[in-house]
């Protein structure tokens, strides 16, 4: 069973919360609703934690089932928090918003275009996965413009061949356009999923979901 929420109003889901295959990473305190709703229909574990004392999970957190990308600003409390489920690798420097400007799988990483290379090619080595430079519908911040579980990547409405393509040629999975709470080509706020199911942002249209069920392959 899937379906949509919202977060104390806020339809940005994917801004508060990062989802794994096992586990869920939400901040301290998020409604009851919200985390009962994510560890029910993805069949998670809840972690609470905040990251360098923020509420915005999403963007401050990527990784895979190998590991976990984080801020390199975030607390040793918060980092004791999140090393019991995984290894963790700190993304210093100025682009260290890791859920912004990584998207990624057990399959691919696909990482902010101007990310230096040495960086990017430490978060592919650490996460097991090849990775990919690129922007997605012009939005060089990845992890916003999409959303990737191992059955699928859903992505920028704008997203163009070219980029597409620079996913294809490292990753097996389908790859679909799709927005998110009634137009949004950011996804990866509005939509938290694994392979086991997804939750959509508040105000996601039929249609979208329609298209999220369909990349991510939950269609019957």
């Amino acid at each position: 069973m899937t379906g949509t929420i919202d977060l104390s109003g806020d339809p940005n889901i994917g801004v508060y919360a990062r989802v794994f295959e096992d586990i869920a990473i939400v901040y301290p305190g998020a409604p009851g609703e919200f985390t009962e709703a994510l560890a029910r229909e993805l069949d998670v574990e809840i972690v609470s934690t905040y990251i360098q004392g923020s509420s915005i999970i999403g963007s401050l957190v990527a990784g895979n089932s190998q590991g976990l990308v984080v801020s390199g600003l975030v607390t040793d409390e918060e980092l004791t928090v999140l090393r019991e489920h995984r290894d963790v690798l700190l993304l210093e420097g100025s682009m260290n918003a890791a859920g912004n400007v990584i998207l990624a799988n057990d399959y691919v990483a696909a990482v902010h275009p101007e990310m230096e290379i040495d960086v990017a090619e430490e978060i592919g080595s650490f996460l097991s996965v090849p990775v990919v430079r690129l922007s997605l519908g012009g939005i060089k911040t990845v992890g916003m413009a999409g959303s990737a579980t191992n059955k699928g990547i859903l992505v920028h409405p704008r997203a163009n061949d070219t980029e597409i393509a620079g996913l294809e040629r490292v990753v097996d999975l389908p790859i679909g356009l799709g927005s998110v709470n009634m137009g949004s080509g950011l996804v990866g706020t509005g939509v938290l999923a694994n392979s086991k199911g997804y939750i959509a942002g508040s105000v996601t249209s039929g249609f979208e979901l329609g298209r999220i069920e369909e990349v991510f392959g939950f269609l019957e």
